[in-house]
């Protein structure tokens, strides 16, 4: 029984402490469970765990009736021609987005004898009978179509017809513990071999694509799926439509992230992983609203800086900071987030208004947003960012020839020169 980990990071956000607490996620779910029976449960167990995509193979009984599911039960001599005897069969849960449901059964259909009735080998009974249960009506027609296939190959080999039962799974009793893993834990132990030899003609579908830009630096990735997902859908247009950060997001199936470390599963999409130079920093399964996403990316460019402190705590950055002292006098430019890279202010728009903070009489329309802020028995007008919620600072009613003097951090920006803007 192959063990999955769900790997958590619990950091110093708040951010994540919620998302952590969470009953349930907003993401398309793409792990399915199917239960397999091909003789002893033993080599079948064993040769599910070896293929990129399964999550879980577990031994067990199942289509019995009458009969205690046990092993000592099936394995009596009165059960051994019983149509009502359990058959040993192997649970397994795979992750759709990395081994489709046609993979896993010609890997089935591959690794043993589906033309032997109520037996594989010298193992005779019908404990060992050749079997599928499906769970979803989806599975059963991939089953059907696959079934039909190697029908036919088997059939030119000069096979007769396949036996395999074909049914919805009712009820699966998980084996004893002493079968689980059995020939990880017996490496010498019992493990026939009863396949045709026969095989399918399999066809390369999966683009491999490169991935050597993602080995230095910082980069997001977002694990789409293969076919229609709604949340991938919520996501692309809430988020990354307005994402012009210079930490770059690309595109990935689950199947396509050779070469790099990754830690969350990735079962369900969207899944948002964060790297450095190739390895997974954290990562997290299902939809993030803008503002969550904000929070996450802001702990991993910003960390415990002080910008980090002015953006997500309503820090202020000291009077005649580094930032302010590089910003004060820049050339001709916009200044934007520094997270999600949306433009927010105008040098035109720029004054030296001596306190020591970047002061602007307006900023580009649409891009920031006001909230009374009360804090400290004060009464101020706090200033946040429309794409990432961060905090900015305060607009004043004290600027030149009556205009507003929006106060502004210095550390919570970027900028870029107007000659570089295309």
């Amino acid at each position: 029984m192959k063990k999955s980990i769900l790997f958590l990071y619990i950091l110093i956000s708040p951010f994540f402490w919620g998302l952590l607490s969470a009953s349930t996620i907003d993401a398309t779910v793409h792990s399915e469970k199917i239960v397999l029976g091909s003789g002893c449960f033993w080599g079948a167990e064993k040769g599910y765990e070896s293929l990129p995509g399964v999550i879980d193979a577990v031994s067990g009984y199942a289509d019995g009736k009458g009969v205690r599911a046990t092993y000592r039960e099936i394995t009596k001599l009165k059960n051994k021609f019983n149509d009502n005897n359990h058959a040993e069969v192997v649970e397994v849960t795979y992750n759709k987005n990395i081994i489709s449901t046609e993979q896993l059964l010609m890997h089935y259909f591959e690794s043993h004898d589906p033309t032997q009735l109520n037996r594989q080998g010298n193992d005779i009974g019908t404990q060992y009978r050749s079997i599928i249960l499906y769970s979803t009506a989806e599975q059963k027609k991939v089953i059907d179509r696959v079934l039909k296939t190697f029908q036919e190959l088997l059939s030119a080999a000069g096979y007769g017809s396949i036996a395999t039962s074909v049914k919805p799974i009712r009820k699966f009793y998980k084996a004893e513990k002493y079968h689980q893993d059995y020939i990880a834990k017996n490496p010498n132990g019992y493990c026939p071999d009863h396949s045709t030899g026969v095989k399918f003609v399999k066809k390369e579908t999966i683009e491999i694509l490169d991935n050597s830009d993602l080995l230095s630096g910082k980069h997001m990735i977002v694990i789409e799926a293969e076919g229609y997902c709604p949340y991938c859908d919520k996501f692309r247009s809430d988020v990354v439509k307005n994402y012009y950060g210079d930490i770059p997001l690309v595109f990935r199936l689950a199947n396509q992230l050779q070469g790099l470390e990754i830690k969350s599963p990735t079962w369900a999409t969207p899944t948002i992983l964060f790297l450095e130079n190739g390895k997974e920093s954290f990562g997290y399964q299902g939809y993030l609203s803008p503002k969550e996403f904000y929070e996450a990316l802001g702990y991993f460019k910003l960390r415990d800086s002080e910008a980090y402190k002015v953006a997500f705590q309503q820090g202020t950055d000291a009077r005649f900071c580094k930032e302010y002292e590089i910003f004060k006098n820049t050339p001709d430019g916009i200044f934007v987030d520094k997270l999600s890279g949306a433009p927010l202010f105008d040098t035109k728009d720029r004054f030296n208004s001596n306190t020591g903070w970047l002061s602007f009489t307006a900023p580009i329309k649409g891009s920031v947003y006001t909230k009374p802020d009360n804090s400290y028995g004060l009464r101020r007008t706090e200033i946040r960012s429309v794409t990432s919620d961060i905090h900015l600072g305060h607009v004043f009613p004290d600027g030149p020839n009556g205009m507003p003097r929006y106060c502004i951090n210095a550390t919570v920006l970027e900028f870029k020169p107007r000659d570089d803007l295309s």
